[in-house]
């Protein structure tokens, strides 16, 4: 059953990830807000997550996964009831705030059990490919049931319907057994995590990926529309919105097919299960790039939804690659601590990057405004080169120990041998 929990809170979290994005162009009118405000409601609901995620990864930690678990998922689908029935933009920004809260609960526990119910424990790079596969299809579904409701139902009972989705699962995490809290926790530990270079580096590393994987789950509908406009200005608006939206479903298809096969690489192809870090980053950046380039330049329709599957293909294994490579330089005690520092200074990438092409589409479109994507991917290559040369200090000093242990238990044998046999 904690198998199913942990699958359940990285679908939950695809949902949270994707709300925003699916249901924009019906907020948007309903708000009478632009892409600016719009972008604004964004930037607070990851800025939500980003401070959630420092309070959530240390939580785990120190008081173990179900009652994190829980609170993940009954704030999660209490914020998403309260979202379907506001109607102001004041109003609003509550449910956005408190959502980052739940949102990153179910991160916590999914991220961090996914490498002991996958792979027996003995690959995290590929348990965590295999479980964000959940990550995507939450991704997946939101704007599909969405885009589907919105032309049977009413906008309240449309994104409501999300919430009972997700409230479901509550119901399992009280028979559900999960590991015991981490006895040898200590605050300090989490605080002295702060400086560490490995938490550094792939603390940049999410900086950059996040903030391309938030401005396409929040503006990929957009971007569809602007694209819809120039290449049929006569089609039906709803029927217009129901294209975009699925631009959303399009690119999570991708991220769930990529992280499939980067499971399997990483478990089984040696030139990416000894180095999966470098080449998962290193290909993402170089390929996202030429995407967002001939997404900004694209006038047809087609191909903007072929563009949307192939940047899920390119983004989809970054983060769990870069988690599970993290956590493989540190013991199991400080797992949450490391991925709540790890994941909230990804998260300011969120909170800037949505924003930043809110603002800039004010004048111009969101299409355009994508161009500000396309240095992210050059720095995203430079890290991805940087990650694999930064080690954990503390692991160092543990292996030199144990070559010191391996050395004296030899010299122990040797001198056993030099020894005279005994007579009897």
């Amino acid at each position: 059953m904690s198998t199913v929990v942990v699958l359940a809170s990285l679908f939950g979290l695809g949902m949270c990830f994707s709300l925003l994005g699916s249901i924009s162009v019906k907020l948007m009118p309903r708000l009478e807000i632009d892409q600016g405000k719009f972008g604004t409601l964004v930037s607070i609901f990851m800025f939500s997550c980003l401070v959630a995620s420092l309070v959530m990864g240390v939580a785990v930690d120190s008081v173990g996964y179900k009652p994190i678990a829980l609170f993940g998922f009954l704030m999660t689908a209490g914020c998403i009831f309260y979202l379907a029935n506001s109607k102001s933009y004041k109003l609003i920004t509550i449910p956005c705030l408190l959502l980052g809260f739940g949102a990153m609960a179910m991160n916590v526990v999914g991220n961090t059990l996914a490498k002991h119910v996958l792979f027996g424990g003995q690959n995290e790079a590929a348990a965590l490919n295999l479980g964000n596969v959940f990550f995507g299809l939450g991704l997946f579904v939101t704007p599909i049931v969405v885009s589907f409701l919105f032309q049977k139902t009413t906008y309240e009972k449309a994104v409501a319907s999300l919430g009972v989705l997700i409230i479901v699962p509550a119901i399992l995490v009280f028979s559900a057994t999960f590991p015991d809290k981490s006895p040898g926790f200590a605050f300090e530990q989490a605080v002295q995590l702060l400086g560490n270079p490995a938490v550094l580096v792939s603390a940049l590393v999410l900086f950059c990926y996040i903030s391309l994987e938030a401005s396409f789950c929040n503006w990929l509908p957009m971007f569809g529309k602007d694209v819809i406009k120039k290449d049929a200005p006569s089609m039906d608006a709803t029927a217009a919105d129901a294209s975009a939206q699925r631009l959303l479903s399009l690119f999570a298809i991708g991220m769930m097919a990529s992280r499939l096969a980067a499971s399997f690489l990483a478990s089984k192809v040696t030139i990416v299960k000894d180095n999966p870090a470098a080449f998962f980053i290193v290909g993402a950046a170089l390929v996202s790039g030429i995407l967002i380039v001939a997404m900004i330049n694209t006038r047809k329709t087609r191909t903007a939804q072929v563009l949307a599957t192939l940047a899920g293909i390119a983004f989809a294994p970054v983060f769990p690659t870069v988690v599970g490579v993290t956590f493989g330089k540190f013991s199991s005690d400080v797992h949450g601590s490391v991925l709540g520092i790890i994941f909230a200074i990804g998260l300011a990438g969120a909170v800037i990057a949505p924003k930043a092409i809110g603002n800039l589409s004010r004048g111009s479109s969101v299409q355009k405004s994508l161009k500000l994507l396309v240095p992210v991917c050059g720095v995203l290559l430079l890290l991805g080169l940087a990650i694999t040369a930064v080690k954990n200090p503390a692991s160092d000093s543990q292996g030199d120990d144990m070559a010191d242990d391996v050395q004296v238990e030899q010299a122990i044998d040797d001198a056993e041998a030099e020894l005279p046999a005994e007579t009897e």
